[in-house]
């Protein structure tokens, strides 16, 4: 099977595919500054309120089907673990909302699961494979926030063990994982949210909706930023001693090559170093499956495609900081532009994308967005006071969170569904593969194959290691 290693030794990936730019992965820098529950019980008390009442007003999700429910106690809490406790992970721990309980910290560097279990209240257990706390009884969710090439194997087994989850963006490595994650979660009943929370924003939706209804007239082009791919490890790969004490470095690395230990490659970008797993192909897909995901989700949500996604793309060339551009079209015609730049200072929408109707171009970024003329649609607008809930330190999910804890208990479907999910990470691995093979392809949303090209058809998957295989 032809991998992306193969054909970034044929030449054809081009070395300007560039690795995350240090700040894009601080999501916050983006916003305006009792009794147990067993893991299968189920209920109706609904846990919505503020950001997620006021969404869920706006947008009914599908049930899920084929489950008894039962209510929960008026003391009763969601019982979660935290799979990943680095920055994002120990950031939305400290913001869930009331009605969960944290009370499992895991992380393959030991230190980080025991700092964050040490600032929260209750009895939390620290745990280095996820593996193993995923066999216990007592959990009703999981947040999953591990480096990229664990979210699906964690997803699947999670939802395999009858335990639900909200899984980070991206939500997939590569884009079999996706299908396998959707099929798991409707196989076993499970309510998956995938962390893309501008879903749940009042701003956001009303734009998106305002959009896919037809409010801004035909929608032809739509413009958004042109996320990098990740980089190909250097051809003598890394070096390294081996790990100290309190590092699993076997279930750090998982479904990866196994490579020599190194700390720099278990840093986040706010440690300054550049080597960090964020950089290299093995890990991540890069910012275009990573923020990418948020402005992603929005082109999808607009144009009203949430349950397929493009029929041919094309690549452009390099644009003005060296990476390459890709288009893409949907069936109905409308084409999507990766033209702005990913640096500073932005020029167009960072989480969004601007979409140019026949009576109205709109931008709808995160939380917030614009129309010109400016004051269309200006009587059905919600109330900005509506944006301050999202803002802040910690409230840029919590919203979001919400309305998957109440999902967890109605058994419903989320605002962002596992399916809603996959199909826009599918985009990115699109984006990616096109880059990698240079040239125009066609992808059949429906069957999700290429149908014209074996080889791109080959890295919709990539080889893992023994051991690490996905679970069926």
């Amino acid at each position: 099977m032809r991998s992306f290693s193969d054909i970034e030794a044929s030449g054809r990936l081009s070395s300007a595919a560039t690795p995350y730019a240090m700040v894009q992965h601080n999501e916050s820098a983006f916003s305006p500054s009792s009794q147990q529950v067993g893991r299968r019980q189920v209920g109706r008390r609904s846990v919505l309120t503020g950001a997620a009442a006021a969404a869920a007003s706006l947008f009914a999700p599908g049930p899920v089907f084929g489950l008894n429910a039962q209510s929960y106690g008026a003391n009763e809490r969601v019982r979660l673990a935290m799979i990943g406790c680095g920055v994002r992970g120990s950031g939305l721990a400290m913001n869930l909302p009331e009605g969960s309980q944290l009370v499992s910290a895991v992380d393959a560097v030991r230190e980080k699961a025991g700092r964050l279990a040490e600032q929260l209240d209750g009895e939390v257990s620290v745990d280095d494979d996820y593996r193993t706390v995923l066999e216990r009884t007592d959990l009703d969710g999981v947040l999953i926030c591990t480096t990229d090439h664990h979210h699906a194997h964690a997803g699947v087994l999670a939802s395999q063990a009858g335990i639900d989850s909200y899984i980070e963006k991206p939500l997939t490595f590569y884009f079999s994982e996706g299908r396998a994650l959707v099929d798991a979660a409707r196989r076993h009943n499970r309510v998956v949210q995938v962390g893309t929370q501008q879903r749940s924003m009042e701003m956001n939706r009303f734009a998106c909706e305002l959009v896919r209804d037809g409010g801004i007239g035909d929608v032809k082009v739509v413009e958004m930023v042109n996320y990098s791919s990740a980089k190909p490890l250097p051809a003598g790969g890394q070096g390294g001693a081996s790990p100290p004490a309190g590092i699993n470095w076997d279930a750090w690395i998982g479904p990866a090559p196994m490579r020599a230990f190194r700390d720099d490659l278990i840093a986040h970008w706010s440690d300054g170093k550049p080597n960090w797993w964020g950089t290299w192909r093995e890990y991540t897909v890069g910012q275009i499956g990573g923020m990418g995901a948020h402005a992603l989700d929005m082109v999808q949500y607009a144009l009203g495609t949430d349950d397929t996604g493009p029929v041919e793309l094309w690549p452009v060339g390099p644009d003005a900081i060296g990476v390459p551009r890709v288009d893409f079209r949907y069936a109905n015609g409308v084409e999507v532009r990766l033209v702005f730049l990913d640096k500073r200072p932005y020029r167009g929408p960072r989480l969004g994308g601007v979409f140019t109707g026949s009576k109205c171009k709109i931008e709808i970024n995160r939380n917030k967005y614009r129309t010109n003329p400016v004051d269309f649609a200006k009587e059905a607008a919600p109330d900005p006071a509506l944006a301050k809930k999202w803002e802040g330190p910690g409230w840029i999910a919590r919203g979001h969170i919400e309305e998957w804890l109440d999902a967890i208990k109605t058994r419903r479907r989320p605002n962002t569904d596992i399916e809603i999910g996959h199909r826009v990470s599918t985009i990115s691995h699109l984006v990616d593969i096109t880059r990698a093979v240079n040239r125009r392809l066609v992808w059949d949303p429906e069957r999700e194959v290429f149908p014209h090209d074996p080889e791109a058809q080959q890295l919709l998957t990539r080889p893992r290691r023994e051991g690490w295989e996905l679970p069926s």
